[in-house]
């Protein structure tokens, strides 16, 4: 019999209008790069991270609302510089020492789903 403790990982599924139009974005502004799917569902990997799109039509039976992404780094400091490359976020972005014990920046993808960057501390 398997336990809870025989999970491997979790891995977020986001919403997306346009599949193809998104796998471009998320390799231009984060460096996440197209895995494996088709204009319906897609993977994209950097590292050993991984999340999946699936694709919306954006209508009341089948609408497009913005998820939550959050990944945890050991350093954020060198995503954060790369980051200011890509030109994904601004320089005022980034959150030190929060109340809730992180370093973080964020920004939203073209579907309105946020994504964070985030280290503990």
């Amino acid at each position: 019999m398997k336990t809870a403790n025989s999970a491997l990982y979790i891995i977020p599924v986001l919403p997306s209008t346009d599949i193809e139009r998104d796998l471009e974005w998320y390799k231009k502004y984060t460096g996440f790069t197209y895995a494996f799917g088709d204009k319906g569902y897609a993977g994209m990997r950097r590292e050993q991270q991984e999340f999946h799109l699936q694709f919306h039509h954006g209508t009341e039976e089948d609408p497009v609302l913005g998820s939550v992404m959050k990944i945890f780094v050991s350093d954020i400091n060198p995503y954060f510089e790369e980051f200011l490359e890509r030109g994904t976020i601004a320089e005022d972005k980034l959150r030190l020492n929060t109340p809730w014990g992180t370093h973080e920046f964020g920004f939203y993808d073209l579907n309105g789903n946020a994504i964070f960057i985030v280290q503990d501390i």
